[in-house]
């Protein structure tokens, strides 16, 4: 069974970048295919980025296409979401999470982290 566990997270201002990690433990990394997901305060948790496993394809959500970039270390079992140009909409805890069925919604994904809180002022 994986484990995963977030961290990267914290307070920029807007414009400003972060870069969130996802350490997977156990199971078999690589043939996973990966999500961030975030959920900001009172609302639903969302996609905002998917990242296949190889071939490599990524999935960006609207909202951060051109702004985020999400990438995977199968040697490491991290999973990374580099973000630049944050904006205080960014604000929210993000989570990962493993692919286990087709589609892009919440109950598409299990094995969540904990989450990272990212908090983005103005």
């Amino acid at each position: 069974q994986v484990q995963l566990v977030e961290s990267g997270g914290g307070l920029v201002q807007a414009g400003g970048s972060l870069r969130l990690s996802c350490a997977a433990s156990g199971g078999t990394f690589s043939s996973y295919s990966m999500g961030w997901f975030r959920q900001p305060p009172g609302k639903e948790r969302d996609l905002v980025a998917r990242i296949s496993a190889l071939p490599i394809t990524t999935y960006y959500a609207d909202s951060v296409k051109g702004r985020f970039t999400i990438s995977r270390d199968n040697a490491k079992k991290t999973l990374y979401l580099q973000m630049n140009g944050l904006k205080p909409e960014d604000t929210a805890v993000y989570y990962c999470a493993v692919q286990r069925t087709n589609g892009y919604t919440q109950s598409n994904f299990g094995s969540w982290g904990q989450g990272t809180q990212v908090t983005v002022s103005s």
